[in-house]
């Protein structure tokens, strides 16, 4: 059985959801046979290369409101994530492209390392506050997983596995996914969202008895 996951490593809703789909697995009997499969996704490929700024100037830019809006608004984000463990600290968060991180999550894939990639890149955002379209920074966090830093160094350099991001957002369109985080199980079932734990149980209590 098969759980694919559209998701963006800046995308505070997509670590919550990843938080979640794991205590759902943590309590399906079946989660032996189940394949988690992370596949990339941009909340907004028009983030100009290149640039970094802090999240809340970013935010404010893009929806019009003040500072203070925007941090009241990310601090219901905050207060949800800490339910599941998760400490964000969006003050230190820094906005970035985030097309040549996933090229990386691509490359950890090939070693057989694609969970421990995304795990790694979303904490670095969302928690640490990293600069994710730094290369030393992608480096050293593509090193922590086990990825090898000339490796690393050399896809950043260049335009490796682009193709294999532009294939993961173009199937995403396809199977309808407008956001993310999006869970495509089975190919047959779609669930859309940071979705309740008994969800995404139930979800995967139903995939697996029609799995043929």
């Amino acid at each position: 059985m098969q759980v694919e996951v559209w998701s963006d490593v800046v995308c505070p809703w997509c670590y919550i959801g990843k938080r979640r789909l794991e205590k759902a697995l943590a309590g399906f009997e079946h989660a032996d046979e189940v394949e988690l499969v992370w596949r990339s996704f941009q909340l907004d490929p028009s983030y100009p290369k290149g640039v970094s700024q802090p999240v809340f100037e970013a935010l404010s830019e893009k929806f019009g409101g003040s500072t203070s809006q925007v941090r009241a608004m990310t601090d219901r984000v905050k207060a949800l994530a800490a339910e599941e463990g998760l400490e964000y600290d969006f003050e230190k968060s820094v906005m970035v492209n985030t097309f040549d991180a996933h090229r990386l999550t691509h490359l950890a894939k090939a070693h057989g390392l694609g969970p421990q990639m995304h795990e790694r890149l979303m904490r670095a955002q969302l928690i640490e506050g990293e600069t994710l379209n730094d290369t030393e920074t992608l480096v050293r966090l593509s090193g922590e997983v086990g990825v090898p830093a000339d490796e690393a160094r050399r896809v950043l350099a260049g335009d490796d596995y682009t193709k294999d991001v532009e294939a993961d957002i173009r199937e995403a369109a396809t199977l309808g996914a407008t956001g993310v985080p999006f869970f495509v199980l089975d190919r047959a079932y779609g669930v859309s969202g940071a979705q309740p734990v008994e969800l995404f149980l139930s979800a995967l209590q139903t995939a697996h008895a029609n799995t043929p």
